[in-house]
């Protein structure tokens, strides 16, 4: 079902390349490198026989990319890494260029090994956003992203090392919210694998439309364990 879904997608809008981002992690979609390896042969499989050349890249999925889950939250976060900004999530922009970099090789745009030098070139000189905005316009104009009017921090319980992150666990706090049916809700990760953090400091930040989504989410956060693993 996840190949069909994905490649019919590209197939269905005249792709010839695909790159295809698998995260590899405990708690990711794809749990371990040899079921990776297995969908990656069943999306160069098909795409062969749908006309598409597919190149899967495994790629760290052992804690989210960027801060935001949840569309808007995720929206800002792209936003900052087009627009340039400083504070911009910067293992979002490195994936990004990877993967951008793996595009641009396998359509010849520029020889093996050279695609993201060109995709980080791009990003720099605002060629990206440039475009982005472009394609925003053709497809009926840029919004901001919407801010949700409820939010509230977690906090560590205690103090130490972030040893690891339950992404599936984190998702369900950001789905409790009301994300992705409600596109202001999710969540802001605050906390990253192997920083350290002090007593009272928030691990996350749930946003929600609704008090009533905001606690339930709050809540379940609470009674879930470890979500965010802290060791001394």
């Amino acid at each position: 079902q996840l190949v069909a879904s994905v490649l019919s997608k590209k197939a269905a809008a005249g792709a010839t390349d695909v790159v295809i981002d698998i995260p590899v992690g405990p708690t990711a979609k794809v749990r371990s490198v040899a079921a990776a390896k297995r969908l990656c042969g069943d999306f160069r499989a098909v795409g062969q026989e749908v006309g598409l050349h597919v190149l899967p890249v495994l790629t760290d999925g052992t804690q989210p990319v960027g801060r935001g889950i949840g569309p808007a939250l995720e929206a800002q976060d792209v936003l900052a890494v087009l627009q340039g900004d400083p504070d911009a999530p910067s293992d979002l922009r490195e994936r990004s260029l990877l993967l951008a970099g793996h595009i641009l090789e396998l359509a010849a745009v520029v020889p093996t090994g050279g695609g993201q030098a060109l995709a980080r070139e791009i990003l720099q000189d605002g060629r990206a956003w440039t475009k982005f905005q472009a394609i925003c316009r053709a497809q009926g104009g840029m919004r901001e992203p919407l801010t949700a009017p409820f939010a509230r921090p977690f906090n560590a319980a205690r103090g130490g090392r972030v040893a690891r992150i339950d992404n599936r666990r984190l998702a369900r706090v950001a789905k409790l919210a009301g994300a992705p049916r409600d596109s202001s809700a999710g969540l802001v990760l605050h906390a990253r694998v192997g920083a350290r953090v002090e007593v009272g400091q928030p691990l996350f930040t749930v946003h929600a439309e609704s008090v009533g989504e905001l606690s339930y989410a709050l809540a379940y956060a609470t009674e879930a364990g470890e979500i965010i693993v802290i060791e001394k």
